[in-house]
């Protein structure tokens, strides 16, 4: 036989286009359209239906930059379409390519009960089916005209981020808006053709089922008429029905379809935006949920829930309906799908205790697994957090964007710095927006890794990032491959069944152990510094305000401010979702996240004022509170006392230019160039920094990654850099105990203050730089004396180690890196800590010096300042400050230590007495991370600690009132199966294994 396999795909592919596709609405007449813009942002829906609308055409252009139109459509069902289906096709000038990405619309009937969403893959609207003719249809869309920032040619600099600067000009023409025949048996025909069509095009060329297919196919097409493709849709339609009844090979791949809208939070579109992104998507999964049996569709993040709740009731009862009916699945347990590199210990337990929290309270629904389908790559220490949340499973599809290596497994347990182990599942699919077309059934079962041992994979399907869903195609499609020759089988399943099917069939799957890195977007952890600077500063306020007020409720009766603290958790967790911490969302949601960190900053600040007043009473004795979970300046951590003043540093002049800072516990050289070329340690007899060379050196990079302007640095950053030397001040500072340096470079300029506190062995760098560049990559860089093949970074309840060298792929990958308040190196007896208060991208690499002694220079580099163009055209321009020390002589606790100290400094307050802590702990080991009042209001104490060196622990924790009873809890302070520890009096013994986290709960007699 010749093979005719080009030509008849060719034709099945025109006739679709040209000929069968038009004929699904076979005859429309036009709806009448008024519209009315609204002033300003959205306004509620009441007053939306209630505006005037004016008259407006189809071809019209409608809608400024983020603006909202409220059109009024109107029209009356002919009476000869009696008897047919009719919908309402409502196109506002889409395009099909982006949805998520434009222009959105949610329906609603005159008495404001919402009907659904439309987006570029979902325009139609249901009359009738079947309609009796004549009826009036009146329908009004709120219609939002969000700008396209990632368009077809990506990643340039648009202005269209923020509302401020978008000007005024219509982005949209008004497409299409008709009543319609929508004509099913053409649209199965649509159907049928599209799944037989893409699973013929994956299969082998020389397979009998490809060519089964293809003369299906063929008589299919011979069998329409093209001028009369209605009455022939329903023959040709025969011709396919029997290899659409081949059912699977029993080897075959099995599916597990998940309906799924990945919703960013904030993202191209602020925050406000996607709480109507939310609505829209709800509206229409809970109709498609009613109109399809089979169909299950899953939401994570808690507040996305909230504001379904808060903003649209009519569309939440809708929701809790279909919740009721196990259809509508809350998914994840986490208040937001966060970046989990850079939020805090405390923080990423508190993103499970609200999000498991709501849909305990809302549904009395729990959920054993962590959703994470989009986030940047997973720190190793999150499995213990969410198996101390009680959850058991993780799933995520973005380690698939690596762009260096391929990551081994699909299904497999992941261990933790601790050994906790997670059951997790990428999908082999390789999106979290599957659409079930045959191409990604097919790269789902080439694509998985487990074959032989495992055939169960899970493909979240709909149409996400911006929102919309699954679709009825989608639905349609899932249909004809749940049992079809050649196609893995698909069926819609929770992701708890698919979890549980995977688990049963693999039960002893591989190991990973260590923290997932994404091979991509390593700038997301330096991008917009001054988010990060607001949510690291946030964590330690809430810290604080949670001590004081817990300290001043226990001990003087303070009305402990749970409903506040508890709204400004949220905030704060809401801010750490995976496109505003790491800084890759538009500059209006940036902007108001500056402006929401500075209100949030104000408030907290209040309650710490309120509490530690509270508590140190009316008097002029000075105090200094010290939140550490370290004693500081003979002060104990949790309390208040009078400090200790020991000497501070001299100032002395350099031979040869420049100033030595002494204070007797270091000696700092500080070149004519304001470098540290010398950071002498007297204890150890001890050089930190190599030979040669300077530290507090500032490092000038080009930056123009090749794609992902704001999530990306490529490798070849480094083959261009300018070492920023040029001094234009270098003074003592005017305390006398300080030495002041002023640069300039290019339109910014640097003015940095290194000083020696009293009595402490560490270097304080305060930095602040007035940033005006474009494209360019700030580094901080202290070259150290030191031989290390591997270094600590701060992690979640731990530090997790990485190499100095790169001898894999995999090794040299990591080039830019995530630490939370310390990276620490050593050799054994000697080490040192590079700390901060709110940076967290670094790098850190090894060379050998040729001449003299032939060392070891081992370099960490922190990253302070990027300059992208997209999609913040204006990213990280104007001051920002930073503080970093280096801490020569230090080992791993004296890293923890220091860590904390920079990021919770003291508060002096005149009172009348010292403040005894609430809890105290004899081993510095074992670190306190969260001391509060238990959230249900009763009046117990939490107390959240960690082992934090990486070692075994044996402690005591002292509580400081009388204790009536005392448990162990999981994260959302419920009594777990763990036996409480041994007390004694108001005492408990500990035994932790390296980096336990445990949370007790103490009663209070």
């Amino acid at each position: 036989m010749h093979d005719d396999r080009s030509l008849i795909e060719a034709r099945l592919k025109r006739v679709l286009d040209e000929r069968i596709r038009p004929a699904v609405y076979p005859e429309s007449v036009p709806l009448d359209v008024a519209v009315w813009h609204a002033p300003g942002e959205p306004v509620p829906v009441a007053e939306g239906l209630a505006a005037e609308p004016e008259p407006i055409a189809v071809g019209a252009r409608w809608g400024a930059p983020w603006g909202t139109s409220w059109f009024l459509v109107t029209g009356t069902v002919p009476e000869e379409w009696a008897g047919r289906t009719v919908e309402a096709l409502l196109d506002l000038g889409f395009d099909e390519n982006m949805p998520g990405f434009q222009c959105e619309g949610l329906v609603y009937r005159p008495d404001g009960t919402p009907v659904k969403g439309l987006n570029p893959r979902n325009q139609w609207v249901r009359v009738g089916a079947p309609v009796e003719g004549g009826e009036e249809v009146r329908l009004h869309i709120e219609a939002a005209s969000n700008p396209v920032i990632l368009d077809y040619h990506p990643f340039r600099p648009t202005w269209l981020g923020d509302k401020d600067t978008a000007g005024h000009e219509p982005q949209y023409t008004l497409t299409r808006m008709d009543l319609a025949v929508l004509d099913e048996t053409v649209w199965q025909l649509v159907i049928d053709l599209e799944v037989l069509g893409e699973l013929m095009a994956e299969l082998p060329a020389d397979a009998a089922r490809r060519y089964e297919i293809l003369r299906a196919v063929e008589w299919a097409l011979d069998a329409i008429d093209l001028q009369d493709v209605n009455g022939t849709a329903a023959q040709a339609r025969s011709c396919l029905a029997d290899v659409l009844a081949v059912p699977a090979a029993p080897s075959a791949h099995r599916i597990s379809a998940v309906g799924h809208a990945h919703i960013d939070s904030a993202w191209l579109w602020p925050l406000r935006e996607t709480v109507r992104k939310v609505a829209r998507t709800t509206a229409n999964m809970t109709a498609l949920i009613e109109d399809e049996p089979d169909f299950v569709f899953a939401m994570s993040q808690a507040q996305q829930w909230a504001w379904v709740k808060e903003h649209r009731p009519e569309v939440w009862a809708r929701v809790k309906k279909a919740v009721a009916e196990g259809r509508f699945v809350p998914a994840g347990g986490m208040w937001v799908e966060s970046d989990t590199n850079m939020p805090g210990s405390e923080a990423m337990a508190r993103q499970f205790v609200h999000g498991k929290r709501f849909f305990l309270d809302e549904f009395g629904i729990e959920n054993d697994e962590a959703w994470l389908p989009d986030t940047f790559g997973f720190a190793a220490g999150l499995p213990q957090i969410i198996r101390a949340a009680g959850s058991t499973r993780l799933l995520t599809q973005k380690i698939s964007w690596s762009r260096t290596n391929r990551f081994p497994h699909h299904t497999f347990w992941w261990e933790g710095i601790d050994g906790t182990r997670i059951f997790t599942h990428f999908p082999p699919v390789d999106t979290y927006n599957c659409s079930m077309k045959g191409s990604e059934l097919a790269h789902a079962a080439r694509n998985f890794k487990d074959k032989g041992r495992a055939r169960h994979s899970l493909a979240p399907t709909g149409w996400g990032d911006g929102g919309g869903g699954t679709t009825r195609e989608m639905v349609a499609k899932a249909a004809r491959v749940r049992d079809l020759e050649g196609s893995p089988t698909v069926v819609w399943e929770t992701p708890e069944e698919f979890f549980d099917k995977a688990e049963a069939e693999y039960p002893d799957p591989p190991v990973w152990v260590g923290e997932l890195y994404l091979e991509l977007h390593r700038a997301t952890l330096t991008s917009q510094a001054k988010t990060k600077q607001g949510n690291r500063r946030s964590e330690h306020l809430l810290r604080e305000a949670e001590l004081w007020a817990a300290t001043a409720a226990v001990r003087a009766g303070f009305p402990y401010p749970y409903e506040q603290l508890d709204r400004i958790w949220k905030t704060v967790l809401l801010h750490q979702f995976h496109d505003i911490l790491p800084g890759s969302s538009i500059a209006w949601v940036h902007r108001e996240a500056r402006a929401t960190y500075q209100r949030i900053a104000a408030e907290l600040d209040g309650i710490i004022d309120a509490a530690q007043r509270a508590l140190a009473g009316e008097g002029d004795r000075p105090l200094l509170f010290n939140a550490a979970p370290h004693s500081r300046n003979g002060v104990p951590a949790g309390g208040a006392g009078e400090e200790r003043s020991p000497a501070g540093a001299t100032v002395s002049e350099r031979p040869g230019g420049g100033y030595v800072l002494d204070n007797g516990l270091l000696r700092i050289g500080i070149d004519a160039r304001g470098l540290v070329v010398s950071a002498y340690d007297p204890a150890a007899e001890r050089e930190t920094i190599a030979p040669g060379t300077a530290a507090n050196l500032l490092q000038l990079h080009p930056d123009f990654p090749n794609m992902w302007d704001a999530w990306d640095v490529d490798a070849f950053y480094r083959n261009a850099v300018t070492d920023l030397t040029e001094t234009e001040e270098l003074t003592p500072g005017e305390d006398g105990r300080s030495v002041r340096v002023v640069r300039s470079f290019g339109s910014s300029r640097v003015t940095q203050v290194l000083s020696l506190p009293p009595g402490e062995r560490r270097l304080l760098i305060d930095t602040e730089v007035d940033w005006h560049e474009t494209e360019k990559f700030l580094k901080l860089a202290f070259p150290l004396d030191l031989h290390a093949e591997r270094y600590a970074s701060e992690t979640q309840f731990g530090h997790f180690h990485r190499p100095t060298h790169t001898n894999t792929s995999w090794e040299a990958a990591k080039f830019e890196a995530c630490n939370h308040r310390f990276v620490h190196l050593e050799e054994p007896g000697w080490g040192v800590a590079v700390v901060n208060d709110s940076t967290y991208g670094h790098d850190v690499t090894r060379s050998v010096r040729t001449d003299g002694d032939r060392g070891t220079t081992t370099t960490v580099r922190v990253s302070l300042l990027r300059a992208p163009r997209f999609p913040d055209p204006e990213t990280d321009q104007g001051i920002h400050r930073f503080r970093h020390a280096l801490v020569p002589g230090a080992g791993i606790g004296d890293a923890v230590r220091e860590g904390w100290r920079i990021n919770l400094p003291e508060r002096r307050v005149t009172g009348a007495h010292e403040v005894a802590p609430l809890v105290t702990v004899d081993d510095d080991a074992v670190v306190v991370t969260a001391v509060k009042l238990a959230d249900d209001g009763s009046g117990d104490l939490v107390v959240r600690f960690h082992e934090a060196h990486g070692g075994r622990a044996r402690a005591t924790l002292t509580a400081g009132f009388a204790v009536a009873d005392v448990m162990v809890t999981d994260l959302l302070e419920r009594p777990t199966d763990t036996p409480a520890p041994d007390r004694a009096g108001d005492a408990v013994s500990l035994r932790l294994r390296p980096f336990e986290l445990v949370t007790l709960r103490f009663r209070r007699a």
